[in-house]
């Protein structure tokens, strides 16, 4: 069963959304209204799905999410009465996995977290994917530097230097981007 943490602001329908989760058999946590600090709201009930349910969602809603988005990722599910594409656009970029428009029953609940939750994993997988491709890049950028110090230091070419360097890198059993920051480090020191 999902744990869900329910933030619910809106004056109108009070208690729309926390019915509809209790239908359809959701574990529900309540946190009233979007005064809260959402992020440490997420790491005491640590929810699996946030759902926000708010009339119109302002910069501080965007602001929570961001937080929540960027130090403890979860799908965000955003129910509001806004149709302005702008704000859904911010909304998405905020870090909500789903922008629901008017309408709430407990039927299309589970389709609607399937989703949410679908689209959080496959933009995290995407996220990881660039992080790693990032460090990739950046190991690789250090292990060219190194070479390139190598050569002038030995007076070799790009090839000798880089079989130095992995010569290195299997005799003590380290990645070729250590033995490169060891390279860089000591050129450093010596100026």
């Amino acid at each position: 069963m999902l744990r869900i943490l329910l933030i619910d602001d809106t004056t109108s329908k009070l208690g729309r959304l926390k019915a509809a989760l209790s239908e359809a058999g959701f574990e529900v946590t309540e946190a009233p209204g979007l005064t809260i600090d959402l992020p440490a709201c997420v790491a005491t009930v640590r929810p699996d799905v946030v759902l926000i349910d708010t009339d119109s969602p302002d910069r501080d809603v965007m602001e929570q999410v961001v937080l929540v988005s960027r130090d403890q990722p979860r799908p965000i599910v955003l129910f509001t009465d806004e149709h302005d594409p702008q704000v859904m656009r911010q909304a998405i970029q905020a870090g909500v996995s789903a922008y629901i428009v008017e309408g709430i029953h407990a039927a299309r609940l589970q389709p609607i977290l399937d989703v949410a939750m679908a689209r959080f994993e496959s933009d995290h997988a995407l996220r990881a994917q660039l992080l790693a491709r990032d460090q990739q890049l950046a190991e690789r950028k250090r292990i060219e530097q190194a070479k390139g110090l190598l050569m002038k230091m030995k007076d070799c070419n790009e090839e000798q230097a880089y079989t130095l360097m992995r010569r290195q890198a299997m005799s003590r059993q380290q990645k070729l981007v250590q033995v490169a920051e060891q390279i860089i480090a000591m050129h450093e020191m010596l100026g």
